[in-house]
């Protein structure tokens, strides 16, 4: 199990709505945590705040200060979107973006968290909303702690000029804090320039494309029918497939050190 990260370099290319989609569409079982210090929206937009009191990554951290009861309080914040079989749950984030301060101090403690939720019974995934790069106070240490990392754009030219310059951000800082190499990868959205252009233009591979599918965006938004057979919810649940890939090469390259000293194959 992992954590997959999902930001964006400025204004809305549809992270949030990227990450419920395949949260949604995704098989494996997950943990949707909304990790962005500006507040999370699925709460009061696809869930349309119908909630028995608050929960969430702010009741989290207000907990986490003043008791250091993360492990008991953690499952407790959850929102089963596919209840009763708590295979995608969500982890809503901040209602009150000025709270950020009690949030910030913890991202290194929730990304430990996040990464060891594979060894519970059952075991967990976390795809982590991490909203825009250009904040007060970025969760690097979740940007870190992932094993994949997708910069969500848009593909037209006003928005790759902006990607451009946060591509170079996360690249000097993951060196600098001695991140695996081939974590980072640009997730498009929406019509525009063509996946090989931009890889070129970016120097960074393109995992996937998410179509343009305002129908679907607008229920993921405001709540409503999700249907699976929807564009963008197929582009989606097709995303599995290289995000898995990228895990399994993720993993190998860790487990190498371990295999030293066993001969090559013939």
């Amino acid at each position: 199990m992992a954590i997959i990260a999902l930001m964006s370099a400025k204004g809305s290319p549809g992270v949030t709505t990227s990450a419920l989609a395949c949260a949604l569409a995704w098989h494996r079982r997950l943990v949707l945590a909304e990790c962005d210090p500006a507040g999370g929206s699925i709460l009061a937009g696809f869930l349309g705040g119908q909630l028995d009191g608050p929960r969430g990554i702010g009741e989290l951290a207000v907990g986490e200060l003043r008791d250091g009861n993360l492990e008991t309080a953690f499952w407790s914040q959850l929102v089963d979107l596919d209840a009763p079989r708590r295979e995608r749950l969500l982890l809503p984030g901040l209602v009150d973006p000025t709270q950020g301060g009690s949030v910030t101090p913890l991202w290194q403690r929730f990304a430990d968290y996040f990464n060891a939720l594979d060894r519970g019974t059952p075991g967990y995934d976390v795809l982590v909303d991490c909203g825009r790069l250009h904040v007060a106070s970025p969760p690097w240490p979740l940007l870190r702690a992932a094993s994949v990392v997708l910069l969500v754009t848009r593909a037209q030219l006003p928005d790759l000029s902006g990607t451009r310059a946060v591509v170079t951000a996360i690249e000097r800082d993951f060196a600098e804090h001695r991140v695996p190499p081939g974590t980072l990868r640009l997730l498009l959205v929406g019509d525009g320039h063509g996946r090989a252009e931009i890889s070129r233009a970016l120097k960074l591979p393109v995992i996937a494309r998410l179509p343009h599918d305002p129908r679907t965006a607008g229920v993921l938004g405001l709540g409503g029918t999700v249907r699976a057979g929807r564009p963008l919810m197929r582009a989606a649940a097709a995303l599995e497939v290289p995000v898995g890939a990228l895990l399994e090469r993720r993993r190998a390259r860790l487990a190498w050190p371990v295999q030293q000293g066993v001969p090559d194959a013939v």
